[in-house]
């Protein structure tokens, strides 16, 4: 027997009874991986931590490396980490003294007036079973309802607060917390510090190990998912700010209730593309319908309003790092990927589609002009060509 067809025979056997053996005990395949994400969930969070402060740190060791003299540029880095991670932990403390006291206390009022809510909303019943003739809603005793729901809440809340300290003491699950924060935080230093010397390490691995036509479109492409990541987050992150900021100073001038906690909801929900625009208002909606179904109205117009002058306005001029992806295939990413990876899927379906749609766009126009060009040519922008931040304004 031939020798070529004898390791194929080999290797193809070999497969089979891996892909047999893993679909049998694919619980057990599914455990380990599990085990093995935990294992790695310090290290994994350390990576997102210095992805996300990896520029202000480059912008804080140019300025350093340029105003200190000799042997204080060697400081310039370690300066430069420790100024990022000082801004970000004073950005973090103002952000908790500034809205947490806010939300509680809106909370607070939430809860205390329960009862009249419930009898506002009682009242609309009423009168859409009135006007509307719905005899089927006429039965529907929602104060009663919220009465036994504010019970209810009010007998829960005894509960988790006698017995919540307990529980604290008792689980190593807030221990395990903490220590995967602790390494998470001391990776991303070790990874912010050292960014220069292990970018060239991993350059100097793929050039030695990896051979030619491999190791060009696998850079290529790492340069263009790093590019889009980074973008996208900056994009996110500001027009998050900028929507929630809006919404709360219009909420103060059109005097609507729980301004505070209703912008931070907006906010941190405009972080997830597409639905997330759909969630903040759903739930800023429900909240002010419980005291004004009319001042809910004129709400959802406020916030209509305001995410249109922010999108086609404020956002393409003030952020200006469009990921060039067009609308329903953002639509496309953010479906496919919270049904396969739930909330993770939401935050990196949108850029793994833009650098694909890139490099699919690039593809095609290369063989409409009759030129066929490798990987790695495809994730660099040719001279003339917009890069995907500027096809996305264009489109």
């Amino acid at each position: 027997m031939d020798k070529k067809l004898f390791k194929q025979l080999i290797l193809l056997i070999t497969f089979s009874v891996v892909l047999v053996a893993f679909l049998v005990k694919l619980d057990a395949v599914g455990s380990w991986v599990s085990r093995m994400l935990g294992a790695f969930a310090p290290l994994f969070i350390g990576i997102a931590i210095a992805f996300v402060l990896h520029r202000p740190c480059n912008f804080f060791a140019r300025i350093y490396e340029a105003h200190l003299p000799g042997r204080g540029k060697r400081a310039a880095r370690g300066l430069a980490v420790a100024t990022s991670y000082v801004i970000l932990l004073a950005v973090i403390a103002v952000l908790i003294a500034l809205v947490v006291p806010e939300i509680i206390k809106s909370l607070e009022n939430f809860v205390s007036n329960m009862n009249t809510y419930g009898s506002n909303f009682q009242g609309l019943i009423d009168f859409v079973v009135e006007e509307f003739q719905l005899d089927a809603l006429a039965d529907l005793n929602f104060t009663g309802a919220i009465d036994d729901l504010n019970s209810v809440l009010s007998q829960l809340l005894e509960v988790l607060r006698d017995a919540l300290p307990h529980l604290i003491s008792a689980t190593s699950v807030v221990v395990q917390g903490v220590i995967t924060g602790v390494l998470a935080v001391v990776f991303s230093v070790y990874m912010l510090y050292g960014a220069p010397k292990l970018l060239s390490q991993c350059r100097r691995l793929a050039v030695t190990y990896l051979p030619r036509r491999v190791r060009d479109p696998f850079l290529s492409v790492v340069r263009l998912t790093a590019d889009t990541f980074t973008r996208y987050v900056t994009g996110q992150v500001t027009e998050a700010c900028i929507l929630g900021c809006l919404c709360f100073v219009g909420m103060c001038i059109f005097r609507f209730d729980y301004a505070p906690l209703i912008s931070i909801i907006i906010g941190v929900s405009a972080l997830i593309p597409v639905a997330g625009a759909y969630i903040g208002a759903i739930v800023a909606v429900v909240l002010l319908v419980l005291i004004d179904p009319i001042q809910a109205l004129l709400f959802l117009i406020f916030l209509v309003v305001l995410q249109q002058l922010e999108g086609n306005l404020i956002y393409p001029k003030v952020v200006g790092t469009s990921i060039g992806l067009p609308g329903v295939w953002v639509l496309a990413a953010v479906t496919v990927g919270s049904v396969l990876m739930g909330f993770l899927g939401l935050v990196i379906s949108v850029p793994i589609t833009a650098v694909i749609y890139t490099l699919l766009q690039r593809d095609l126009r290369a063989r409409a002009a009759g030129k066929k060009k490798t990987v790695s040519q495809l994730a660099e922008p040719s001279d003339g060509e917009d890069s995907p931040g500027e096809q996305g304004k264009k489109e």
